[in-house]
């Protein structure tokens, strides 16, 4: 996870962003170092989540008993290699229908420059395909991006063309930077419910209850945190007592 050192606001125009975003002012915080792992440090009462909709891109049962919700940067490496984790996850927990995962924007411009113009290229893909097209956009994204900027923005167009979306069209919707202001929105979701860094991520049960668990953890850990919350669901346990047993798996 990408931890800030110190909060930065942008006014508007303050960043000149590379490629199509060249002009458009819009402000995104920051973050610059980086672990793997972090605490529950936000009670219940005071993560604050935007709902999660028909308007997210979810994966999975939307009904799940337990939603991840991951805010992420395509060009932060600690993410590319939670995305693999999330799809590790998917192909065990999202079969039985118990678990579900959203993806939400956090780009960190300030040191990935290319993350806006990758995020609202892939809001394009969800527009011209559906969700199977952004699901399909976002992993070759991980896939095959260097991160930290490695990525040559050039492939974008090419990306889509192999999912089978219409080149022209793709290109148009990504000369227009339409999303921008979407892609903002979960931005500032992020740093509401607690997120300083990427990859943040509330889990959120059927009930509503939500536990902050940060950074790039490794399956097994995750499998495990899983593991802890849906047993809590089928037990009645506390909110309490799971938030304490997520933590001691975070902080062993």
């Amino acid at each position: 996870m990408e931890n800030s050192n110190k909060g930065i606001y942008l006014t508007a125009g303050a960043i000149i962003l590379a490629g199509l975003l060249i002009g458009l002012g819009i402000y995104f915080g920051k973050t610059d170092t980086t672990t793997t792992k972090d605490d529950t440090t936000k009670t219940q009462e005071t993560i604050k989540l935007n709902p999660i909709t028909e308007k997210d891109h979810i994966l999975g049962n939307p009904n799940a008993d337990l939603v991840i919700v991951e805010f992420s940067d395509t060009e932060c490496p600690y993410c590319k290699n939670f995305h693999t984790t999330m799809n590790q996850i998917m192909n065990g927990y999202g079969k039985n229908g118990r678990v579900a995962w959203v993806y939400r924007y956090f780009p960190l411009t300030t040191i990935h420059s290319q993350a806006v113009e990758e995020a609202n290229a892939t809001e394009c893909a969800y527009e011209l395909g559906g969700n199977t097209a952004f699901w399909s956009f976002i992993n070759k994204i991980y896939e095959i991006t260097p991160s930290n900027n490695g990525l040559d923005l050039t492939k974008l167009p090419e990306i889509a063309a192999g999912i089978g979306l219409d080149k022209k069209a793709f290109d148009d919707c990504q000369k227009s930077q339409k999303y921008v202001d979407k892609i903002k929105t979960d931005f500032d979701d992020a740093v509401a419910s607690g997120g300083n860094g990427t990859p943040h991520n509330v889990l959120v049960t059927k009930k509503g209850e939500m536990y902050q668990v940060n950074g790039a953890l490794p399956y097994n850990m995750m499998k495990t945190i899983i593991d802890i919350v849906l047993k809590s669901i089928d037990d009645g346990q506390s909110y309490e007592e799971t938030s304490r047993a997520i933590n001691a798996i975070l902080t062993q």
